[in-house]
């Protein structure tokens, strides 16, 4: 039982890291006030670049991505990519929907599992963050963007996902969950009513920055050794002092 106390540290830590709302909190520190009771009331960067401008929408972009993205790329280089990894990154995405810290009324998870997913595969969250970038360009409706490429996400992991059911059980969560997220949105598109993101410019502009930041997460996820350094050490010094006890 000693052995998995880290690691459900670990989770419960993922869920709170994922629970900060940085949409709330840039668009206070912009002078914008409360992200909540503007547009859409969502934490989320859309909502935030409609209601504070395209710079807070960037950030809030970015720093939602790096909830996901932080704690997954620490927790794979100590413990690889099994199942308690995957678990500490679905609690990432839950902590952004449902963050304790706004009585469980949060965003719809897309920027945060786009970190989750670079950190956990690189080459696969690139190609879902092309997809979403690309649908973006064409369409400019950021929920549209988001229900095509997390539609893929689960094909794209049984196609590159080393037939693990795992990965694939993951994905299919993960994609549920942005779907139901965005159960609004797909009312207002299929009525007509879903509103497009931003004049084309800046829409432009914080993609080629969210490209640029997320590409070299990419990239040092990809060269990330697994190194579980920390938990073994833990490991040993308890079992040292049972041995003594004993």
């Amino acid at each position: 039982m000693d052995i998995y106390i880290p690691r459900l540290i670990y989770v419960l830590g993922c869920y709170l890291i994922g629970s900060v709302p940085f949409g709330l909190i840039t668009a206070k520190a912009m002078g914008a006030g409360d992200i909540r009771k503007m547009g859409s009331g969502n934490i989320g960067a859309t909502n935030v670049l409609r209601s504070a401008g395209k710079f807070g929408g960037a950030i809030t972009l970015l720093l939602d991505a790096l909830k996901g993205f932080i704690p997954l790329v620490v927790a794979k280089s100590w413990w690889g990519i099994g199942n308690w990894t995957l678990l500490m990154g679905f609690l990432a995405i839950v902590g952004h929907n449902y963050p304790i810290y706004l009585k469980f009324k949060g965003g719809k998870g897309v920027a945060t599992s786009f970190g989750v997913l670079i950190a956990l595969w690189p080459d696969i969250g690139l190609i879902i963050l092309g997809l979403w970038i690309a649908s973006v360009i064409i369409w400019r409706y950021s929920s549209l963007a988001a229900l095509i490429s997390f539609a893929v996400l689960p094909i794209i992991i049984i196609i590159l996902g080393e037939g693990s059911l795992h990965y694939f059980i993951f994905s299919i969560i993960v994609s549920v969950m942005i779907f139901y997220r965005h159960k609004d949105n797909i009312k207002r598109l299929l009525k007509g009513e879903e509103k497009k993101i931003g004049k084309k410019g800046t829409t432009m502009l914080i993609i080629l920055i969210f490209i640029l930041f997320m590409g070299n997460s990419a990239a040092f996820a990809g060269n990330l050794d697994y190194a579980p350094a920390l938990p073994e050490d833990i490991y040993k010094l308890m079992d040292a002092r049972r041995a003594t006890i004993l």
